[in-house]
């Protein structure tokens, strides 16, 4: 079953890890530094038993200005909120900053408290009360309790355990399934165990034995163990507080800001599409490719954000941008970031990542500022299936796998499956290639169709007397270039239609014939005769003009083509033509002649024909070509077969 993780927010000495102290019991400062300079400067971690009967993990994070880093990393999969605001000072800074950032990363729910409340008199308690509950007025904290504590005499504690008791026994908990993801915060090596890394379970479930990724890096380990709360478990659950024992990796191979996932289920990508807030407090307005500190999970990477639709975004506005990283991270659609300026360090914004691995995209033009607008608008309205659908658009005519589609929208390969029977059995969705299950969006497909039909159309009329074209050829017209399984199933679909035939390897629109006036009927006629005549001694390119001067070069090229298709002409080399009648004749001469002497050469072949070597060569290369000999050494006998 899910487990809920409760985290505190609030400014530097104001007693948030006193306060976990008197309801856990549990002493989140483990560094010396912070034990000698008294405040909290990395992440800390403890529980709490309800009389509810579950157990939820609480995060400690730091207070103090210049550990902001740490307590963004700090609120990856929290749940739940303890604000600390002390009673003697009230709203300080960081109690701003640390509010707008649970504002940004969506936390939802939480509770108010009033800590050193034996500090002030009733009266000044009264007052703060009043200014925290102004402060926190139109948010998602306007009507949480506010609970004062002493937390050195444990007065106000039982009562914040009541609440805690009261919201998780109300939530629902439902198991989470899918893919398994955490966001690594801590790395170290322990004696006799190796490796081990520690976050809170983001989704899904993983049990000892089984292999995890971390991304963005894509190094592959084995879970030798894993602990919750200090306890050996066989199995960890999103919103789990856990520590994982690894094989195979090694403890520099790792960082904080890695994904531990499911191996498959998760993308790198150094550029997001998102939705963007600036913050009313923002100091000044955002700029297009700013450089800005961009938190996502325990990570902090530098990278630009590129304003999609305008050039600036004001305090208190919101706009669609792209995340240009400097490195590569791995994240899913709905995952929440936090942007803080690049010097001097503050907090100006965040928001949620929208596509996970987006085409770049254009701004310059109104027009492409219009295309974002739609295209984001679409995605953020659509259900499940209308967002599968945009994304396989936006892959155009590569078309998208299935399994990078699950990694691309967050989904485990048999629930993506599921939502895809629909669109595929209306046909709003093609699929390509059955082996890597390579989809198309039937627009995208209808695109090309019509490129294809447009393309041999064309070919057909500037070469009346061509059947078809080359069915390579045809694809290297298609611009951009179409992948070879999805070129060959738009191919067979509109064979299908009876919109093109296909003749082994040459196309024509369906319906397509040659139709010659009736001076290309007689050049036909008397070229073929030519060839005829010639026999093994055919004139090439050049005589044929020569005889024929009144027919073009592109004129003659295409009645021989032409005899070619209709199988009369058989095509030695680009220059080169016999008659069909004269190859079948030497070509069972030859066959009869090895037989009977188990062999020939070159110089038996000229015998044999009474050829030069300009025509015997070429034949003796075609006839190898068509697998009635082969070459061993300076002699050829029949091939098997």
């Amino acid at each position: 079953m899910r487990a809920i993780i409760l985290g505190t927010a609030g400014h530097v000495d104001h007693g948030k890890t006193s306060l976990i102290r008197a309801l856990t019991g549990i002493e989140t400062d483990r560094l010396k530094e912070e034990k000698e300079r008294g405040i909290t400067i990395e992440l800390g971690f403890a529980h709490l038993d309800l009389p509810c009967g579950r157990r939820i993990g609480i995060v400690d994070v730091p207070g103090h200005e210049k550990f902001i880093r740490n307590m963004v990393a700090g609120t990856a999969g929290m749940d739940l909120v303890a604000f600390v605001i002390a009673a003697d000072e009230g709203i300080m800074p960081q109690t701003i900053e640390h509010f707008e950032i649970c504002r940004l990363l969506g936390i939802r729910d939480g509770l108010i408290i009033l800590t050193k409340k034996d500090t002030v008199d009733q009266e000044w308690l009264d007052m703060v009360s009043e200014e925290v509950r102004n402060f926190f007025s139109g948010s998602f904290l306007a009507d949480a309790p506010i609970v004062p504590v002493d937390s050195l005499t444990g007065q106000g504690i039982d009562e914040i355990v009541q609440l805690l008791d009261a919201k998780v026994a109300a939530m629902p908990l439902q198991e989470e399934f899918g893919p398994f993801r955490m966001p690594v915060d801590r790395v170290f090596s322990m004696k006799g165990f190796g490796t081990v890394v520690t976050g809170t379970a983001l989704s899904g479930r993983i049990e000892t034995g089984a292999e995890l990724m971390f991304y963005p890096g894509g190094l592959t380990a084995k879970i030798r163990g894993m602990q919750v709360h200090g306890h050996d478990v066989d199995v960890v659950e999103a919103g789990h507080r856990t520590a994982i024992n690894l094989q195979g990796i090694e403890k520099d191979q790792i960082n904080r800001g890695d994904m531990a996932a499911s191996p498959g289920s998760m993308i790198a990508s150094t550029v997001l599409d998102a939705e963007c807030h600036c913050l009313r407090s923002a100091p000044k307005e955002l700029k297009n490719r700013a450089q800005v500190r961009i938190h996502l999970g325990t990570g902090e990477i530098v990278g630009r954000i590129l304003l999609l639709e305008s050039d600036t975004l004001a305090p208190g506005a919101a706009t669609h941008v792209q995340l240009l990283l400097q490195e590569p991270v791995a994240a899913w659609p709905g995952d929440r970031y936090v942007i803080r300026s690049y010097s001097p360090i503050t907090t100006i914004g965040g928001g949620v990542i929208l596509n996970n691995a987006p085409r770049k995209r254009k701004r310059t033009l109104e027009r492409d500022q219009e295309a974002n607008r739609i295209h984001f608008a679409a995605l953020k309205a659509a259900d499940n299936e209308r967002r599968l659908l945009l994304l396989v658009e936006e892959a155009g005519s590569k078309g998208i796998t299935a399994d990078h589609l699950a990694a691309q929208v967050g989904l485990s390969s048999t629930k993506l499956k599921k939502q895809l029977q629909h669109p595929i059995s209306t046909g709003a969705l093609l699929v390509a290639d059955s082996d890597n299950q390579r989809l198309l969006a039937a627009s995208v497909a209808e695109t090309l169709n019509q490129r294809i039909v447009g393309l041999l159309i064309a070919f057909h009329q500037a070469n009346p007397l061509k059947s078809g074209l080359a069915k390579e050829e045809l694809r290297s017209r298609l611009r951009p270039p179409v992948e070879q399984k999805v070129y060959q199933a738009l191919l067979t679909g509109l064979v299908r239609k009876k919109i093109i035939d296909q003749e082994g390897a040459e196309i024509r629109i369906s319906g397509h014939t040659v139709t010659l006036q009736v001076d290309e009927q007689e050049m036909e006629r008397k070229i073929d005769a030519l060839y005829l005549e010639a026999a093994l001694t055919p004139p090439n390119l050049k005589e044929v003009l020569a005889v024929f001067g009144d027919l073009s070069e592109k004129q003659n090229r295409q009645v021989i083509d032409l005899l070619v298709g209709k199988g009369r002409l058989i095509k030695i080399n680009e220059n080169l033509w016999f008659h069909a009648q004269a190859i079948h004749t030497l070509q069972e001469e030859v066959a009869a002649y090895i037989r009977r002497e188990g062999e020939i050469d070159a110089q038996r072949f000229k015998d044999l024909t009474g050829l030069t070597r300009k025509f015997s060569i070429p034949l003796l290369e075609y006839f190898d070509k068509i697998k009635l000999t082969i070459r061993i050494d300076d002699k050829r006998v029949l091939r098997k077969g």
